[in-house]
């Protein structure tokens, strides 16, 4: 058995969830993959995967395995990288995944130089507001808002995520324009639910401590632009994303209420799995998306 092979075999079955995306991306038949895997596990003497007629899923030897055969190919590569002659740059798969009205305002028109920068980088781009699984989706960067609950991922820091509590004219005309943090109970909001599907609370920092607010509201979305464009036809007050309620408030289409309790900020970060921490293309990728958030005018 070529050990190193098992590895690179094992590595992508983990990652794919699936013997057949994993032989397929190796050029190999899906029965060599699957007799492969049986010779490690023999030769182991451990159970590395739970199969099932549904889905691949990882032992806890098999996920301690996964980590450091990750390590180990993930040096390899670079150690092979580093003697390529010639000017050559970081090349390869790169799959991203983000949210999404972070993706189209802030990322995407900015990409299109990463491409032309980088050639070699074939992406793939995913966007949405549910979060991915990096091992089971194969994907290897994602951009998160929020805290972050996952200890295992490598995180970059990339700033803070401003918000803004508004409202349209026509709403504050027919419901006024609430003073205190107590006024809120007066009026509605369109509800925002992400992940587990229950509704977002929102926060005003007052005296420097957090306060959670719950409002009352019978319309609720899970897409950020749909959630801002509610508020543009007069649904209710909500804390939107400053990039993208900033062209509405300076348009009059939308004000600004309770300026003296912003909203608490949430962090944005860049992750990636720890096998991935010494891939050309992640490391530039990471690089790159640090320089663009610390730079865009958008996310200040």
């Amino acid at each position: 058995m070529d050990r190193l092979q098992a590895m690179k075999v094992f590595t992508r079955v983990a990652e794919s969830g699936s013997f057949s995306r994993a032989a397929d991306s190796l050029a190999m038949p899906r029965a060599s993959a699957t007799i492969i895997i049986q010779q490690l596990e023999a030769y182991l003497k451990v159970r590395l995967l739970h199969r099932t007629t549904r889905r691949l899923s990882l032992t806890p030897d098999g996920a301690a395995y996964y980590e450091r055969c990750a390590r180990i190919l993930a040096e390899i590569e670079e150690a092979e990288g580093a003697f390529v002659v010639g000017d050559q740059g970081p090349r390869g798969r790169l799959r991203i995944d983000m949210p999404l009205a972070l993706g189209r305002s802030v990322v995407m028109p900015a990409l299109y130089d990463f491409h032309a920068r980088y050639p070699d980088i074939d992406l793939m781009v995913g966007m949405g507001d549910r979060p991915v699984d990096l091992i089971q989706d194969s994907v290897d960067v994602v951009i998160r808002i929020g805290a972050l609950a996952d200890s295992t991922l490598v995180a970059r820091r990339l700033g803070d995520h401003h918000t803004a509590t508004v409202a349209s004219p026509d709403y504050l005309a027919r419901h006024g324009t609430p003073h205190t943090l107590a006024d809120l109970d007066q009026h509605v909001t369109i509800h925002y639910f992400w992940r587990t599907g229950r509704p977002m609370d929102y926060t005003f920092v007052v005296d420097g401590q957090m306060v959670p607010v719950k409002m009352r509201g019978r319309f609720a979305v899970n897409d950020v632009e749909t959630f801002v464009d509610g508020a543009l036809r007069g649904l209710g007050i909500v804390q939107a994303p400053l990039f993208l309620a900033r062209p509405h408030l300076a348009s009059g289409a939308l004000v600004e209420v309770l300026p003296q309790w912003k909203p608490a900020l949430s962090p944005i970060s860049v992750l990636y799995p720890p096998n991935r921490h010494l891939s050309p293309a992640v490391r530039t990728f990471v690089d790159w998306i640090a320089a663009l958030f610390e730079n865009s005018a958008l996310m200040r």
